[in-house]
């Protein structure tokens, strides 16, 4: 065999090699393509049924992100196999790197994990306001995804908290309920009116628009206090409404005590100066 022969069949193998890998290098790029409009198109069929079946808003999302975490793997796994590389192979090696994995994403495995819990016990929803006792934050649930949750707060930030935080700590649901109670309570000094007062707070709580029921309300002397008498005040409004109810009555009070003389404590300094004529 010549050296011309050799270099023939060099050339031919090469190129025989370079129209293969092409050809696998375009199939995966079609397959991805595909398969990503596909997984978005099945996304957005998901997301369709869920809302025809009234599935919770964070459940349904949650369920499409994991759905379609799945799907992207089968499609690593075609992909992979487009290269000739075995699926048993494949299904070693993870399980092979899936130690060291778990423990370098722990924190998001936990997440993951917060995420399931709650979905399953349903502690709160998309469209609930929460108050979680971790950090203080409080806001509007927005979303539920794998990891995260995230919050809209009154003054319109986002807040995104991991899932596992707030599976593992206590938080107050505010609007699980359709009303809440509002309670307000009022210090007035011991010199005045204090049944007066009572009866300002009453008629402050029993006339406002977002009392659900007038003929409930609740008036009390809550405590005898160091330098006041507490008055308190409760009733139960719509969720939707205790913000502004509490601004109104608060308003309605301070204004009503200032028409009728009656003083609000408030801490003062009371400086003696020594009689000159006893130096």
């Amino acid at each position: 065999m010549d050296i011309k022969t050799v270099i023939n069949q060099g050339i031919s193998t090469v190129s025989d090699g370079l129209i293969n890998l092409s050809g696998r290098i375009l199939f995966v790029v079609v397959t991805l393509f595909i398969g990503y409009w596909l997984i978005k198109w099945v996304k957005k069929l998901l997301k369709k049924a869920f809302d025809k079946c009234e599935v919770e808003e964070g459940t349904a999302g949650f369920l499409v992100s994991v759905i379609a975490v799945g799907l992207y793997i089968v499609l690593g796994f075609v992909i992979a196999g487009t290269f000739g590389v075995d699926a048993a192979s494949i299904v070693a090696i993870l399980g092979s790197a899936g130690v060291a994995i778990g423990l370098a994403i722990q924190g998001s495995l936990s997440n993951f994990a917060g995420g399931i819990l709650i979905i399953l016990l349903k502690p709160f929803k998309v469209g609930d306001f929460i108050i979680e006792d971790n950090k203080g934050n409080s806001g509007t649930v927005t979303e539920i995804s794998l990891f995260y949750t995230k919050l809209q707060t009154i003054d319109d930030r986002t807040v995104v908290l991991p899932n596992g935080t707030l599976a593992n700590t206590s938080l107050t649901n505010v609007t699980k309920t359709p009303n809440r109670m509002l309670e307000l309570k009022f210090g007035v000094a011991y010199e005045a009116d204090w049944k007066g007062a009572m009866g300002i707070v009453a008629d402050a709580f029993k006339t406002d628009e977002a009392c659900i029921n007038a003929s409930e309300v609740e008036v009390y002397l809550d405590e005898l206090a160091g330098s006041a008498i507490m008055i308190g005040g409760r009733c139960y409004v719509k969720n939707d409404e205790f913000r502004y109810a509490k601004q109104r009555i608060l308003e309605k009070v301070l204004n009503r005590f200032n028409e009728e003389g009656i003083e609000i404590p408030y801490q003062k300094m009371v400086v003696l100066e020594p009689d000159k004529e006893n130096k």
